[in-house]
């Protein structure tokens, strides 16, 4: 793989290299702190996402990277380049927004072509490259049709391979399937993970949707109020989440503000063996990871306890319970669907799924 610099040379970047550099950047408007001293690293064709809520920085962060602001402090290095120096139209970056913004008097081809025929590229270069990138996303049937006609999906696919004939070697990703409906939203994700397999470029996408991160991501980077939370995989992220909001942020789980003294923790109703240091400490408790016993037996080495339903949610193939244990403790707990529960029953999980997060 290799990408365009400065100095119009090509620097050779394997395959889980790095391909990109975020060192130390910061962002202000104003008085007011965007973004706090940001540092990541980016792997060649790597599919990373910038997950976090409105206004935790991830869009800025975005546009300091496609050259649409510039960083307060700090860098960003693109193939052992300087990025941040460079204007946008000189930076292997393309950008797929929110909005396709496609021009609505010119056909498919023509919105796709548009950019190369800016650049001065000869019309018959800017004509096959255009039906390349068109056949990339599987909408060179389409090629003659004018935006207004095509649906949400297809006018992503068309933003996607106006992007894609640039051949960047960083695409960069804002909330583009934001705008689609649930349906189709989650068939566009597996179809823009397997087109960024298939093209080996990598990707840079925001997302505000936890659920959309984990299922497209190879790495999760959460930005919370402007600073790196966690950059993890999504198994490691959700299944050791390094603090509470990362915990509470990705998926669901039951927050134990524990007591450990001599190698028990105590929280409540809650008593499990743990190898943290003694004073209190918080604990994430995957909901699917505390199972309803049969009758009163625990498995060996499981911790038993008991608790009373209050609230039993149908989710299909699951069902979400909520169970009290005790005057002011209220569990969540996820299990296969079954049959109508009430009352009292023994609910039990493993020491081992209870992960000791930050605040």
């Amino acid at each position: 793989m290799s990408a365009s610099v400065a100095n119009g040379s090509h620097v050779n970047v394997a395959a889980g290299g790095t391909l990109l550099e975020v060192r130390s950047v910061a962002k202000k408007f104003g008085a007011a702190t965007v973004l706090k001293n940001i540092s990541l690293d980016i792997a060649a064709g790597e599919f990373l996402t910038l997950l976090g809520e409105s206004g935790s920085g991830k869009t800025t962060l975005l546009r300091l990277i496609a050259g649409f602001e510039a960083p307060t402090s700090g860098e960003i290095w693109m193939s052992g380049q300087r990025l941040d120096t460079l204007p946008p139209y000189r930076r292997p970056v393309n950008t797929v927004f929110q909005h396709y913004a496609l021009f609505p008097h010119m056909s498919v081809q023509e919105n796709v072509a548009y950019g190369l025929h800016v650049k001065g590229t000869a019309a018959g270069e800017a004509t096959s490259r255009a039906e390349e990138a068109l056949r990339m996303v599987k909408m060179h049937e389409f090629a003659g049709a004018r935006p207004a006609k095509l649906s949400g999906g297809q006018q992503q696919r068309v933003a996607l391979a106006r992007a894609l004939v640039n051949r960047p070697q960083l695409l960069l990703l804002d909330e583009p399937l934001s705008a689609l409906d649930a349906n189709l939203r989650k068939q566009m994700q597996s179809e823009l993970k397997s087109l960024q397999r298939e093209l080996g470029i990598t990707f840079l996408f925001v997302t505000h949707d936890q659920e959309e991160a984990m299922a497209l991501s190879d790495r999760i980077a959460l930005l919370r109020g402007g600073a790196l939370e966690q950059i993890a995989s999504p198994r490691e992220i959700y299944g050791h989440p390094a603090t509470a909001y990362a915990a509470q942020f990705i998926g669901q789980t039951n927050l134990l503000h524990a007591d450990v003294r001599g190698g028990w923790a105590v929280c409540g109703a809650l008593r499990w063996p743990t190898g943290e240091a003694d004073g209190p400490a918080i604990f994430s408790l995957r909901p699917e990871v505390i199972a309803c016993a049969r009758g009163d037996e625990a498995s060996a080495g499981a911790v038993a306890f008991r608790g009373v339903v209050r609230q039993q949610l149908f989710g299909g193939a699951n069902e979400t319970l909520e169970i009290a244990c005790g005057p002011e403790q209220i569990l969540r707990v996820r299990i296969p669907a079954a049959e109508p529960l009430s009352g009292e029953h023994t609910f039990t999980f493993f020491p081992a799924d209870a992960i000791r997060v930050r605040a």
